[in-house]
């Protein structure tokens, strides 16, 4: 089943400052080789206000990733073993610490495309619960896949 992933981050500095130019120079760098990755499907792009398409972001300070890849195995090869682990391993340099969860994934039907607002309750589900299959992080992935290898066999 494809697999929809969140990421939000909050910026230490505004973002036209020179402290976080480095990471907002290379975004798109690394949005477009996302987008070339096996087993991408789709990532949120933010259309302006009055769009047909425009949705309300809603965190007020973040800056938003939201993907849907056909694999696990592909959103764990792209963000451990490209050049989106370069930028992930300076994230203490541009983002604040959060003490919320800023990352959950979960599985998705074939062609669908989640909204902020579906990401936001996954991300708040994780936050009050913990790794269910419903909202999960790295961790429990490893356990899911697990189970469906002995479901399968």
């Amino acid at each position: 089943m494809p697999l929809a992933e969140l990421n939000i981050a909050m910026p230490k500095f505004h973002l036209d400052d020179p402290r976080i130019a480095d990471f907002m120079h290379n975004l798109e760098r690394v949005n477009r080789l996302a987008e070339r990755m096996p087993g991408f499907v789709w990532r949120f792009v933010e259309e302006p206000e009055g769009h047909p398409e425009h949705q309300p972001i809603p965190w007020d300070t973040q800056i938003v990733n939201l993907s849907v890849w056909e694999r696990p195995e592909d959103l764990e090869h792209f963000v451990w073993n490209t050049l989106h682990k370069t930028f992930y391993d300076r994230k203490a340099e541009w983002f604040e610490a959060m003490e919320a969860h800023h990352f959950v994934m979960w599985e998705v039907p074939e062609g669908h495309h989640p909204t902020l607002l579906e990401a936001k309750e996954r991300l708040d589900h994780l936050d009050a619960h913990g790794n269910t299959d419903f909202a999960f992080g790295w961790s429990h992935l490893k356990t899911m896949q697990g189970q469906a290898l002995t479901a399968s066999q």
